[in-house]
């Protein structure tokens, strides 16, 4: 189950998304990606500016900024061989592996 967390992008950090992204439109909010969890840092997916790497929002507590982190290289090991949608080194589950079977989870990324 994906972590109910969400935050909102201040004003200058959305400015500062869309000059970091490729298609220059951003959400001015986002959900927590990693697995549920309540303590720790929490990131959110904002776009892809290029291939292999992502911008996430990260936050923990009121301390908030965006990273560009490499694509988690993980591919699971199904007959589809579904990639993970997070960032490389994620702590906890890949997205496949946190996914509900009766719950569909598009990925992000």
């Amino acid at each position: 189950m994906r972590c109910p967390h969400w935050r909102q992008l201040p004003l200058d950090l959305v400015r500062e998304a869309r000059g970091r992204s490729a298609s220059g439109c951003v959400d001015s909010a986002v959900q927590c990606q990693l697995c549920s969890h309540e303590g720790g840092e929490h990131y959110g997916f904002v776009d892809d500016p290029e291939y292999g790497t992502a911008l996430w929002l990260r936050w923990c507590g009121t301390e908030l900024d965006l990273v560009v982190l490499p694509d988690c290289p993980v591919v699971g090991s199904g007959p589809d061989g579904e990639g993970c949608c997070l960032f490389a080194d994620h702590v906890e589950q890949h997205t496949w592996e946190a996914a509900d079977p009766m719950e569909e989870v598009p990925c992000t990324s």
